[in-house]
Order: C-alpha cells, then sequence, then structure tokens
C-alpha cells in the first residue's frame, strides 16, 4: 500500500555526552522515510531542501523504495539546519542554532499519485502545512496520522485543532498531551484528546515506552532496555515511520494491529538510538530487526500470578 510522508529534510550538529556530530543530514521526513522503509516499499516523501543538500542521499533514499520526486531542490537556496546539545540523561537539550532557510516557504503541492495516497503520515510542521496537504487529498486515506508540539500549540491553537478534526491518529509525547489538554493524567488527557477528533491516540514517553489509547482500550509497550545511548535525536520520528510503515504494510488500522505497529515502531527508535542521525537506519539487518522484535515479547510475556 502507498505511504505518504510530509516532513522536513535538513541537516543537523548534534552533541551529546557522548560525542558529536556536525551537518549531518536529519529531519522528521527522512527519518519516518528511512523507518518505514523496512516495512512497505511504495513511499513518497514531500518536502524541501537547497541545492547545498547531496544527491547521494537522496539516491540513498530512492534505494530503499521512497520516490523523492516530491522533494523540492531550490536552486542556491540552503536546506533547513538545526544544531543541538544534550544534557546528560539526553531527556532535555538545549536548541543552539535554528535556521529555517528554504523550509520557511515550504508550500507542498502534491501529484496526482501522492494524492491518492492511502496512508499518510504528517511531520511535525505548521498546521497550516497540515491542513494544506489534507485539503489536496482526493478522498480520506486509510489513515491519516499526524505529529505536532507544544510550538504549535501556543501559537497557533486554533488552526490545530482543526487539523485535529480531521485526523485518525495523533503520535506525541506526554508533555504535549498534557500541555493539549490541560490534564496531567494521561489517562484523563487521552479521553480529551480523542474527542478533538483522533479515532486513536500514541503518547510516547521516551525510554519509558508507549501508551496506546482507542476503542476505549489502553495498551502499553515498553521501550526495550539498551546497553548504549549515542544520540536521541530522530528517536520519535523513526517511531512513528515504523508504526506507519507497519500499517500500510497491512493495509488497515484496528487497535490489535496497532499494538503491533508500536512495536515495530519502538524497535525501530532503539536502532536509531544507537548511533549519530540516521546512520543506524541505512543498512539494518532484517534478521537483527526481528530479534529485536522477539525481545519485546519477552519483556511482557508472563504468567499471571493466582492469589
Amino acid at each position: 500500500m502507498s505511504l505518504l510522508v510530509i516532513g522536513s529534510v535538513a541537516f543537523d550538529d548534534i552533541e551529546t555526552p557522548f560525542g558529536r556530530a556536525e551537518k549531518i543530514v536529519g529531519g522528521a521526513g527522512t527519518y519516518i522515510a528511512w523507518a518505514a522503509s523496512y516495512f512497505v516499499k511504495n513511499i513518497s516523501i514531500v518536502s524541501i531542501v537547497g541545492e547545498d543538500f547531496p544527491q547521494s542521499e537522496l539516491d540513498a533514499l530512492e534505494s530503499r523504495g521512497v520516490d523523492t520526486s516530491g522533494i523540492k531542490i531550490v536552486e542556491g537556496g540552503k536546506s533547513f539546519f538545526w544544531a543541538g546539545k544534550y544534557h546528560l540523561n539526553l531527556n532535555a537539550r538545549d536548541t543552539l542554532v535554528t535556521e529555517l532557510n528554504v523550509l520557511a516557504d515550504f508550500d507542498p503541492v502534491l501529484s496526482p499519485k501522492e494524492r491518492e495516497s492511502e496512508f499518510v503520515m504528517l511531520g511535525n510542521l505548521t498546521p497550516a502545512i497540515q491542513m494544506s496537504v489534507i485539503n489536496q487529498m482526493d478522498k480520506h486515506p486509510k489513515v491519516l496520522a499526524l505529529d505536532t508540539m507544544n510550538y504549535w500549540m501556543d501559537s497557533a491553537m486554533d488552526e490545530l485543532l482543526d487539523v485535529l478534526s480531521h485526523i485518525d491518529l495523533l503520535i506525541i509525547n506526554d508533555e504535549e498531551a498534557r500541555q493539549l489538554s490541560g490534564q496531567y493524567s494521561l489517562l484523563k488527557a487521552s479521553e480529551l484528546i480523542l474527542a478533538m477528533g483522533p479515532k486513536y491516540l500514541v503518547i510516547k514517553k521516551g525510554e519509558h515506552g508507549a501508551l496506546l489509547f482507542g476503542d476505549d482500550q489502553v495498551f502499553f509497550a515498553p521501550a526495550l532496555p539498551l546497553t548504549e545511548v549515542q544520540d536521541p535525536t530522530g528517536a520519535g520520528d523513526t517511531f512513528a515511520g515504523g508504526l506507519m510503515g507497519f500499517l500500510a504494510s497491512r493495509d488497515m488500522m484496528n487497535f490489535e494491529v496497532l499494538k503491533q505497529a508500536i512495536i515495530c515502531g519502538s524497535a525501530m527508535a532503539s536502532f536509531c538510538v544507537e548511533k549519530f542521525g540516521a546512520e543506524a537506519l541505512r543498512n539494518l539487518n532484517i534478521d537483527h530487526l526481528q530479534e529485536r522484535l522477539d525481545k519485546f515479547t519477552e519483556l511482557v510475556n508472563f504468567e499471571a500470578p493466582v492469589l
């Protein structure tokens, strides 16, 4: 099935307590597409980059079955650039530099093929851009998923609420869920957020796993314990990409399939954080991926105690 990814393709400078990487390829769209490519091949990505973006990176995505013809290359332009430094716990970071460059003028125009996509992942962009994409679709996709962030809740809440009324799946972190709902309890937050429009809600909790809400049910997926973590940048987008890629491969979405999709997303994110940028996603061994998926089953497999 076809998956459309709308998101940034960019350059990052990243410093963590374990090292530094300068001007590596990042961006939400990049991570989502790489992760999804291990589950489904009919992927299109729509984004914008400057003339400084290497063709070899687009070729690498193409080799994974990702159609990059929707990435606009601005002659003489510079690609979006972000620099950040992570604290020792890797949960907090300081943004050092943000240069929108060509992303400031991003106004996606979908091709006829892209307008027919059956699964759509709207990466973290302005609600206006997300709504523009929704309005261009020929019909409502089988799954329309969305990521957003605190900044848009502060600066464009009305527009964001309009977008939320159109989507099927919202993927945000626990801090964002609390701000969006005004509730500390994630269970109460989920009730209010689902009433805004989404059929299902996934709340990411970083190294503490993820929660799924919908159909009057709740599911918790743990994060995989890792010996080493190098760089958490892009882990959330990688999670979303693995999740959406699996849904597209199954050509459906319900609570049971979403439970499996969350595990796939978590497994992909566990690889992402082991190296800087998207490096760990480039040549992932399928057998190794299956081993990680099996480990998640072992983490939560137990016999209920009898009192």
